[in-house]
């Protein structure tokens, strides 16, 4: 029977068959309860914590795992958080290509170019999973860190910043959400309290003979204490709501930058209303005066007459000058001309017209 079979239930199962075995010292964890497996992010061959200490401490030395020369350093050893070290190895690929390739797409002025530099960095990525051109893409990396290093650090700083300010905005709800249940449960409890003492005072009343009007005194006394216990406490959360805003508001001035927003242009003060769409009728070709010497002019302005029905001979002046310039401006001789140049084409669109209807009729004939 095969051994496959075995595993599979067949047969027994022997001891630390299946279980982790150390490739350096071939010991197991059905033996060794308590053995640590580390991994190092260099080779990422696993290999347990005794044989780390008892190669690495002294110093760098080659990998011990059979076809690999590796130079390893006890410090970079850690414990192994994927099953798969596959998933491992690319977890911490994708992690420290993600450092440097950090960019958002806020940086980029327009979509396609924050696709094509996320194409770049999965193809990087995928080059160092695969072993493609590993030592040119490891220059290429390492040539755009440092070209890019002040910016790739600002990125960081701004990632950390937002990681603790969600982290705090996080830990300000729950702390809040645990003010709100303790503040619930002592009202709950000083209500009952209350209400018991309120029982207790009314049946004291009640055996004592005594109306009812103390306790209905109690009752009120006691509703009014829970109504004013409600409104501090309403008081409180609002307060704490409050103040959880405002810091929130300080912290996103401090965070934030929200870039590609359009300018905020203010609208413009309205105008007074104007009846005429604001058509002027000042006059273009000549000034009113506000009087002209005439001898019959000074007969209406003083002529009472005249001036107890209301008039007023500065509309005779802007009437009269109104008449006398209104024909400047217009010319005859260029209106006729257009005029006769649009009847000359007009005569020409109906020749044309009329050719056709021609040419339409004696076709129609030959046809007959």
């Amino acid at each position: 029977m095969s051994r496959t079979q075995q595993s599979n239930g067949a047969g027994p199962r022997r001891p630390g068959e299946n279980d982790d075995i150390c490739p350096v010292c071939k010991s197991s964890r059905y033996l060794n309860p308590n053995m640590r497996f580390l991994v190092n992010p260099e080779c990422y061959h696993k290999m347990c914590e005794s044989c780390v200490d008892r190669i690495f401490s002294t110093g760098p030395a080659p990998c011990p795992v059979a076809g690999c020369a590796r130079t390893l350093r006890k410090q970079r050893f850690r414990k192994q958080t994927f099953e798969d070290l596959k998933i491992e190895r690319e977890v911490d690929v994708r992690r420290r290509v993600a450092q440097v390739f950090n960019k958002q797409e806020t940086d980029f002025e327009t979509l396609r170019a924050y696709n094509n530099y996320l194409e770049d960095m999965e193809v990087t990525t995928f080059n160092l999973l695969e072993g493609i051109d590993v030592a040119a893409t490891e220059r290429r990396l390492a040539a755009y860190a440092a070209q890019n290093a002040t910016s790739i650090s600002k990125n960081n700083v701004k990632a950390t910043r937002e990681v603790n300010h969600q982290s705090a905005q996080t830990a300000a709800q729950k702390e809040q959400a645990h003010l709100n249940r303790s503040a619930a449960t002592r009202s709950d409890i000083s209500s009952l309290a209350e209400r018991e003492e309120s029982h207790k005072e009314a049946l004291d009343s009640l055996a004592n003979g005594k109306d009812d009007t103390a306790s209905k005194v109690v009752l009120k006394k006691s509703t009014a204490r829970r109504t004013a216990a409600e409104k501090a406490r309403d008081k409180q959360q609002r307060q704490q709501q409050q103040q959880n805003r405002q810091d929130d508001d300080d912290d996103d001035a401090e965070i934030f930058r929200i870039e590609g927003l359009k300018p905020i242009v203010e609208a413009a003060p309205e105008k007074p209303y104007d009846p005429f769409g604001g058509i002027s009728f000042t006059p273009s070709y000549y000034t009113l005066q506000s009087h002209y010497e005439h001898p019959w002019l000074e007969k209406a302005r003083t002529e009472p007459s005249i001036v107890a029905g209301g008039y007023d001979v500065r509309e005779y002046y802007q009437r009269t000058t109104l008449e006398a310039f209104a024909g400047l401006g217009c010319f005859i001789g260029e209106e006729m001309g257009e005029k006769e140049h649009s009847g000359d084409a007009d005569g020409m669109v109906a020749t044309e017209g009329a050719a056709i209807a021609a040419g339409g009729a004696e076709n129609k004939e030959e046809v007959l």
